[in-house]
């Protein structure tokens, strides 16, 4: 499943976006040749060979300039558009253009000069061009002396050939209610929900729509590596770009500089996507007790229960509050659940979802709806990152066609997580009849020909979006060169640029040299939040704009 934050406003508010989730295949498909078809990667080959040409020697082939208002960044980021074919087969066919950012290496203290570093936040469905503000975040001023920071928004993402399966006015309204425990009266809308939403995106993106997949994201990122004149490709990947990033190496094994991988999906094509999204709503369970706990150590502060037990019960209470009476005449039972899905991202949202529970409690609903209203503002961005998200996932891999198999399964681990199970498979069930009959198989992780030089990644071993044995799985199929830096006891999903200095200087001592800490290594967790404080917002600011929880 998918999720995050959203907002211009919040500029470089965060580095990762959840990925939301992979997920098993009921009849699980074989891994396809590395490159897909020969004529995709024929005409992937030739791409990134048109756009090295164009490469101006020691610099790119991308005509940087101003950035247009529609993007909100400020000098010194500079924007540019790289052209890419909409299909990989028909190099000479319809091109489309994807955005992309940029801010040059300050070379502060006579920094050596390490080339572009190119972000992708996750998602699918993020845009990665806010990345170039990390420039002036405390903590990366070494990496940005030595690096261009280069962002872009993904194909389907932002101004890159946008797509979109329905009305975003639509997505904007509120209450939603949304039953505890799903009746089979209530599957069946959400089915029918699925069907139509599956039939828009169809409609509205037409032929292009089987051309959203991971595979041409790797072969768009292959193409910019190219036009930014870098003969290999250094990479930080936040959730599913951890993903896209170990395809990309997959694929490209001589052509990988350094590559940052951070809060992994489990790359097995057997996991990718359906089984991983189950997988999911376990964590999510877990990481739903770890606020429930914190909040419970904090009974004296917020009056929610001095055990889990008791939070929840409060949480509760609520719940069938606004079921009855919505906070603010726009926040039901589906408004709530979103901004508490959020607690299971990340804890330095809990100081200000425990806040509102109190405030509620006490008779005051202002904080509740502030924090889980739907924001007509972002009504179109949040529509489009849930339809890239949709369109690359449905079109990755073969999903379950028949609702019995969904039903039972997610039953059954409803049972044992019931705090999102139901709401992640209604997010993914487009996919049971997504309208593209030819899908994608997975790429087989880690069957490179040759050998990877070092990588990193880099995971929280509580983290719910991305459970840990991901990470563990993508280590092993990287190879021997892969080194894996767990935060351990946390569960934060993006750690790298967070709260905890052990993780950051394992990341900052490898890109700038190069130097893996080893096999695995470990880190103590980051702090946990102070209640009532918001001083964690700040250690916030290093996240990538996500898309609100869906």
């Amino acid at each position: 499943m998918r999720t995050g934050r959203t907002g211009r406003t919040a500029a470089v508010a965060a580095l990762s976006f959840l990925l939301c989730a992979p997920a098993h295949v009921a009849r699980s498909a074989s891994p396809a040749p590395l490159g897909g078809t020969a004529a995709e990667a024929a005409g992937a080959a030739l791409t990134a060979r048109r756009a090295a040409a164009a490469a101006v020697p020691g610099g790119d082939g991308l005509d940087f300039g101003r950035c247009p208002d529609a993007e909100e960044l400020p000098a010194p980021v500079r924007c540019a558009t790289l052209r890419v074919p909409l299909d990989y087969a028909r190099p000479d066919g319809p091109q489309i253009s994807l955005t992309v950012s940029k801010i040059a290496a300050t070379g502060a203290r006579g920094a050596v000069r390490q080339g572009a570093l190119v972000h992708n936040p996750g998602g699918p469905g993020a845009s990665g061009m806010f990345f170039p503000l990390l420039a002036e975040v405390p903590g990366w001023e070494r990496i940005a002396a030595a690096y261009d920071l280069v962002g872009y928004a993904p194909r389907g993402v932002g101004r890159s050939a946008p797509l979109s399966c329905q009305d975003p006015a639509s997505s904007a309204e509120g209450p939603t209610q949304v039953p505890d425990d799903p009746s089979p009266a209530y599957k069946r809308q959400r089915l029918a929900a699925a069907r139509a939403y599956a039939r828009g995106c169809a409609r509205r993106a037409g032929a292009a729509l089987p051309y959203y997949t991971t595979l041409n994201n790797a072969r768009d990122l292959d193409v910019l590596r190219a036009a930014l004149g870098e003969r290999k490709l250094s990479f930080m990947g936040a959730s599913y770009g951890t993903y896209l990033g170990a395809v990309y190496a997959t694929l490209h094994p001589g052509r990988v500089g350094r590559m940052v991988l951070d809060s992994a999906v489990d790359p097995d094509p057997r996991r990718v996507w359906y089984r991983n999204n189950l997988d999911q709503s376990p964590g999510f369970e877990r990481r739903w007790y770890d606020f429930r706990a914190w909040a419970a150590r904090h009974h004296t502060t917020y009056g929610l229960g001095a055990t889990p037990a008791a939070v929840q019960a409060s949480y509760v209470r609520v719940r069938e509050a606004v079921a009855r009476t919505p906070a603010g005449g726009v926040v039901g039972t589906g408004e709530l659940r979103a901004a508490y899905l959020q607690a299971a991202y990340y804890d330095d949202v809990w100081p200000d979802r425990a806040a509102a529970l109190a405030a509620f409690l006490r008779g005051d609903p202002a904080r509740l709806t502030a924090q889980a209203a739907p924001d007509p503002r972002t009504a179109a961005e949040v529509e489009n990152a849930t339809a890239v998200y949709t369109a690359v996932l449905c079109n990755d891999a073969s999903w379950p066609a028949h609702w019995r198999t969904w039903d039972r399964d997610n039953t059954e681990v409803a049972r044992r997580a019931p705090f999102e199970t139901w709401a992640n498979a209604f997010l993914n069930l487009p996919c049971a009849s997504w309208p593209v009959r030819q899908r994608q198989r997975p790429v087989a992780v880690g069957a490179q020909p040759e050998r990877l030089p070092g990588t990193l990644v880099v995971a929280a071993e509580r983290d719910g979006a991305t459970p840990y044995p991901g990470a563990l799985e993508l280590q092993r199929r990287l190879g021997a060169g892969a080194s894996l830096v767990t935060e351990t006891g946390a569960g934060s999903h993006g750690v790298v640029g967070g709260r905890n200095g052990c993780v950051d200087r394992h990341v900052e001592r490898y890109l700038l040299t190069g130097a893996t800490p080893g096999w695995r290594v470990t880190c103590a967790p980051h702090p946990e939040p102070a209640p009532v404080s918001l001083d964690d917002r700040a250690a916030s600011a290093h996240r990538a704009l996500l898309p609100p929880v869906v």
